[in-house]
């Protein structure tokens, strides 16, 4: 299966100069947040392939305007060709905002979510905005990562955890891939592309 992760910033490669059949090969589109509702809808619309999202912390507008056609797996567990998704969207706490949560809250939706993962024989790809704590996050409070997601991760060992959140263009020393245990960490800032 061809992904096509997204996150942040807009492509100009699939957008500004898009070309018809650039999208070709792609079978299914994650989206990490941050991202108008206007660009996930024309994505969808030319791939002619499912979208899943979770949104940013800059999406509040999606809350009652949700981008029309993608299918939204905030706080859910979501199966799609035998492969098992789940979503957590927002960051850490730093103002007031629909999608914003503290250390408590979210670690609170992540137990809420572990029935259903559980019944589902645990998780293949965890999408996220936010980073996890100390992995591809920074000390400022708008970008700290989430201590709950490495306990995620280290509980169902997904194959890939895709974030976005931290641009590449805050440092020089931002990955865009890592490793923890069996899981490969995605920076999906801007786009990348992963064969699953």
């Amino acid at each position: 299966m061809r992904i096509l992760t997204v996150s942040d910033m807009e492509s100009d490669y699939y957008y500004d100069h898009y070309v018809p059949g650039r999208l070709d090969g792609i079978d299914l589109i994650l989206a990490c947040g941050d991202l108008p509702k206007a660009y996930l809808e024309f994505l969808v619309t030319m791939a002619n392939r499912p979208l899943l999202y979770v949104p940013g912390n800059h999406d509040d507008a999606y809350a009652s305007h949700p981008p029309e056609g993608c299918t939204c797996i905030d706080g859910r567990l979501y199966e799609y060709q035998g492969v098992r998704f789940f979503g957590l969207g927002g960051s850490y706490r730093y103002r007031q905002g629909q999608y914003l949560y503290t250390e408590r809250q979210m670690a609170r939706r992540v137990r809420r979510a572990r029935p259903s993962i559980t019944r589902a024989g645990g998780i293949d790809i965890f999408i996220s905005h936010a980073p996890a704590r100390h992995l591809n996050d920074l000390d400022t409070m708008s970008h700290r990562g989430f201590e709950c997601f490495n306990a995620l991760i280290e509980r169902y060992h997904p194959r890939y955890f895709i974030h976005g959140h931290i641009h590449r263009s805050y440092g020089m020393n931002i990955p865009r891939l890592t490793t923890v245990g069996e899981t490969t960490v995605v920076n999906a800032c801007g786009h990348w592309l992963i064969d699953y």
